[in-house]
């Protein structure tokens, strides 16, 4: 069902304005009628069309409307004819002949001029310079919702002229199937492999259309022999698609940022229709280029970063050297973050990106059926300049806990800072559930005074004495306990300055904050990998009286699910002890973590049940089959 996302826009952006002028820097991409964020801090608003796609900053799009305030997958109309605007597409038809697939011949283009008076005449010449059967691939450059396809002789040649023999394959551009399919052409590493829908031997019709699959196709073979009787001619040939592109994907220019800023949150605005979705991602970097060039040397299997002068190959050079030259790219992954996906729905995340970055870049894949899709209105973040430090690494020990049990943990962490560099005062650090206390900090190994500003369900925030270019590199460690439930949880972090509300927090690099620790991560493990999907239940009081007084009126169910991947359905439920289903309590999806429900005494119908003992079972679904936790409580009036 459709729905439109309503995103905590501006909670990233601290109105307040304390202390000196802002580096505060707001992006937007998309959404141009709205009016820039009325804040009470100066800042930078830069504006940027969805439009604004250039390949030499490394942009695309693929299938794509756009609009001032929008961003969507393109609609075919199922009046409308393919063929003739395939290039513009980003498509081509090609022509098979002896030496491989090449462009069309002249006679063949008079098959798509839309004008049903010029002919391609098939009268077996195509064979002087190709295979004794005409072939042609046309191929839409992405899958398409194809309709039909239709192609007809002139009108007076309807009863004479028809194609009497012809092929129709499609393939769906999956590289993965390449080879795999069961009619392969073309010849020196230019072979194109179609699945045969229609091989027709017999024909008399001379108006031929024909339905395509309703599934993504990328390219349509059309094949014809030389007829058994006379010859044959196309006076036009037609493919046409109905519904949403199944797959579109836009991908912005690599962002300057400047200079080197500490990233906020991306927060979004769009629609996901039932049946479709929208995956939105983003990535930052140090430098302008995401990617590493290779050129082959034509030495065995040798390829180089280099170019035949020695220079290091750029996307412009690479973009200028032969076909079989270009050896493809790789992502840089020394200085750009992979891309980060995000939860549609919610609306806003944390920018990816570890410590200030100059470059940024953002994605969103659409996957659209023939009559859903998505659409995303825009895109926003914001940065500071000059960050709070040049680079702050963090890592937490011990590097594994027992899963669902409190567990002592140390928060390392060391930052660089300029004397530009804002500085901090405050550290906020991500836990999986609510920290039972945040017990000790300590500034270069001596305890320090420290105030905790925030302790809840998604973690704790301390402040601590200011730290600035006269205290860079010293060591800063916070002790503090809570439990893990999942192999792998992060316990990310930022940095911040509370006299300056208005700056971006700094997120936290992972890695060696402290040389005599063996951790040098973010991440923590499980001691016990084994564990069952639901730690020990709980019941609390084990003795209710659902009567009304306020004291006791409902037994609290509590257990942990533990090293769960991705979110399940949970569902505690009771039984009487002859194992009779009375209702179920509660269910909803969670991930890793605790989970907590209440039984009133009341049955599946709201009736309130006998006293007596009743069973409670807590079970989930996993990738492993149905897991159960039960207890006995006790229901006394």
């Amino acid at each position: 069902m459709a729905g439109r996302l309503t995103a905590c826009v501006w909670a990233i952006l601290w109105i307040s304005a304390v202390g000196p002028a802002s580096g505060l820097t707001i992006y937007r991409i998309g959404g141009e009628s709205l009016p820039p964020p009325e804040l009470d801090t100066p800042y930078e608003f830069v504006q940027i069309s969805w439009s604004d796609i250039d390949a030499a900053q490394h942009g695309s799009e693929e299938l794509l409307v756009f609009d001032p305030d929008f961003v969507r997958p393109q609609r075919f109309d199922s009046s409308v004819n393919l063929v003739p605007i395939i290039e513009e597409q980003g498509g081509q038809i090609l022509n098979l002949v002896w030496i491989g697939w090449g462009p069309p011949q002249a006679d063949d283009l008079f098959m798509f001029d839309q004008d049903p008076n010029t002919i391609y005449l098939g009268d077996g010449h195509f064979a002087s310079h190709g295979p004794p059967h005409k072939y042609l691939t046309f191929d839409f450059g992405a899958p398409l919702l194809l309709e039909r396809i239709r192609f007809f002789p002139r009108t007076k040649h309807l009863t004479d002229r028809f194609v009497e023999t012809f092929r129709i394959g499609i393939n769906d551009g999956d590289p993965l199937k390449d080879g795999s399919r069961e009619f392969l052409l073309g010849r020196w590493g230019d072979e194109l492999d179609f699945d045969i829908i229609y091989d027709i031997t017999e024909n008399t019709e001379a108006v031929i259309e024909l339905p395509l699959p309703a599934e993504p196709v990328r390219r349509v073979l059309f094949s014809a022999a030389e007829n058994t009787r006379g010859i044959w001619e196309i006076a036009e040939l037609e493919i046409y698609g109905n519904g949403f592109a199944p797959f579109a994907d836009y991908v912005s220019n690599v962002i300057d940022l400047g200079a080197l800023a500490s990233l906020g949150e991306l927060t979004w605005a769009g629609r996901e229709d039932e049946g479709a979705s929208v995956a939105l991602s983003m990535r930052s970097g140090l430098d302008a280029d995401p990617n590493i060039y290779w050129r082959t040397t034509f030495r065995g299997g040798e390829r180089t970063r280099f170019d035949a002068k020695g220079r290091p190959l750029t996307l412009a050079s690479y973009n200028k050297l032969a076909l079989g030259e270009r050896a493809g790219t790789t992502h840089d992954t020394e200085n750009w973050a992979f891309w980060g996906g995000y939860d549609f729905t919610a609306g806003q995340g944390v920018m990816v990106g570890d410590g200030p970055q100059r470059y940024v870049q953002v994605r969103a894949d659409f996957s659209s059926s023939r009559e859903t899709t998505g659409q995303l209105d825009w895109v926003q973040f914001a940065v500071s300049i000059p960050p709070v430090a040049q680079r702050a690494v963090a890592e937490i020990s011990p590097a594994a806990a027992p899963p669902g049990e409190v567990t002592a943990f140390t928060y390392k962490l060391r930052a660089v800072l300029a004397s530009d560099d804002v500085g901090f005062d405050r550290l906020d650090i991500d836990t999986p559930v609510r920290a039972q206390s945040v017990d000790e900090v300590r500034i270069s190994g001596e305890p320090v005074a420290f105030e905790v500003v925030r302790l809840d369900e998604t973690g704790f925030a301390v402040e601590l004495p200011k730290i600035d270019a006269q205290r860079t590199e010293e060591l800063i460690e916070v002790d503090f306990q809570t439990a893990i439930f999942k192999f792998g949880t992060v316990f990310s972090g930022r940095i911040s300055n509370s006299e300056q509300p208005q700056e971006v927090p700094q997120s936290l690099e992972s890695g060696d904050a402290d040389a005599l620790s063996e951790s040098n991560r973010l991440s923590v493990g499980l001691t016990r990998l084994g564990e069952q999907a639901i730690g020990d239940l709980a019941l609390m009081p084990s003795v209710f009286s659902p009567n009304g007084d306020g004291i006791n009126d409902a037994v609290r169910i509590e257990c942990n699910v533990l090293n769960l991947v991705g979110p399940v359905q949970v569902e505690s439920s009771v039984y009487d002890l002859s194992g009779r289903l009375l209702g179920v309590v509660g269910s909803d999806w969670t991930s890793s973590g605790r989970y907590v429900g209440v039984w009133d005494g009341r049955d599946e119908r709201g009736e309130q049940v006998p006293p007596g003992l009743y069973i409670l079972r807590v079970s989930v679904e996993t990738d492993k089959g149905p897991a159960f936790r039960q207890a006995v409580v006790s229901l006394v009036y």
